[in-house]
């Protein structure tokens, strides 16, 4: 179990343990079993929710009401973090959680700035659609809260949380920085250092955003393999490849993480050489020969006898030329 996980179990139970000096060990690798990576993703959700929870209750003693709100009357940010997707298992655990045991934890909005009785959210999307869905008021605090505020609030409530991708912290930090904010800004709102944030919007910007949307958000898939096909977008052709990749047959019932290696698999593949063609023609438009080159291959097909033992005649003459201009190169 994690030191994590242990510290939670803890404050749950109110375990207290007797001080006890460190003893010096030598810690051998190992790889944890099914149950204890099950365990501590357990508890790692129990940690995102004692978080939550505590964020409730400084925002409950900081004199904020809980107020329940149609969800009609509230619009997503005005930057979006998520990828959307088809099937999203995830958010139908959080619907099915809200139908049985209610909202727990209220979202966080602010007066919309140009409609009264209206509202934007600054996280807690997930909940905001699955009450509009479920057909029940959204419980949320409302705050005034400047554009800055608004994003610092929505970063650092999914930035410490393991399920935005990414990709999509990559998408979100572009599109931050298409709105205008600093790289400081963006770094603080995702609660990482420059270079991080750079290596982030070096990806996003580098692709384009129809083919990450295209992708979706393909949690399985890490920076390294995002940097690598990034740097496949450099070149037009990788951009052509990749769009051929999502017109093909089947591709849109995929799931996010297949689209990647269907994509990747595509830009990886080397193109054909183009080929060039040319037909020679006589003063008075009747065809001589089809010129086609490809990469190195050079082929004359000729039309007229006459014109092949033209050529055929010259060959020699035309090899000679050939190395006197180049003699000395």
């Amino acid at each position: 179990m994690s030191p994590k996980g242990r510290d939670i179990l803890k404050s749950m139970v109110g375990a207290v343990e007797p001080t006890r000096p460190e003893v010096p060990s030598v810690q051998q690798p190992h790889r944890p079993s099914g149950a204890v990576k099950a365990m501590n993703l357990s508890l790692g959700r129990l940690g995102e929710e004692a978080a939550a929870a505590k964020a409730l209750r400084e925002s409950l003693a900081s004199g904020d009401k809980v107020l329940e709100i149609d969800p009609a009357a509230v619009e997503m940010s005005f930057i979006r973090d998520r990828i959307p997707v088809d099937k999203d298992a995830e958010f139908e655990r959080l619907k099915q959680s809200i139908q049985e045991s209610g909202q727990q934890v209220p979202i966080l909005v602010r007066p919309d700035p140009v409609r009264a009785g209206h509202y934007q959210a600054a996280y807690g999307h997930r909940r905001l659609r699955a009450a509009a869905e479920i057909g029940v008021p959204v419980k949320a605090v409302v705050r005034k809260l400047t554009d800055e505020e608004l994003i610092l609030a929505q970063g650092q409530e999914n930035g410490p949380r393991v399920d935005l991708s990414f990709i999509e912290r990559a998408l979100f930090a572009r599109r931050m920085d298409e709105y205008g904010f600093s790289r400081d800004m963006i770094a603080k709102a995702l609660a990482t250092d420059k270079p991080e944030t750079s290596r982030l919007l070096q990806v996003a910007q580098t692709i384009d955003p129809e083919i990450i949307l295209a992708i979706g958000p393909a949690p399985k898939v890490g920076r390294p393999r995002w940097l690598a096909f990034a740097e496949k977008f450099r070149e037009t052709s990788g951009q052509k490849k990749a769009q051929a990749a999502i017109r093909t047959a089947g591709f849109g019932t995929l799931e996010t993480n297949s689209r990647f290696d269907v994509i990747w698999k595509a830009v990886e593949e080397k193109s054909a050489p183009q080929r060039a063609e040319q037909t020679l023609r006589t003063q008075g438009g009747a065809p001589l020969a089809l010129v086609a080159r490809s990469g190195k291959t050079f082929r004359i097909t000729v039309k007229s006898a006459a014109f092949s033992e033209f050529l055929a005649q010259r060959l020699a003459g035309l090899a000679a030329e050939f190395e006197e201009e180049n003699e000395g190169k």
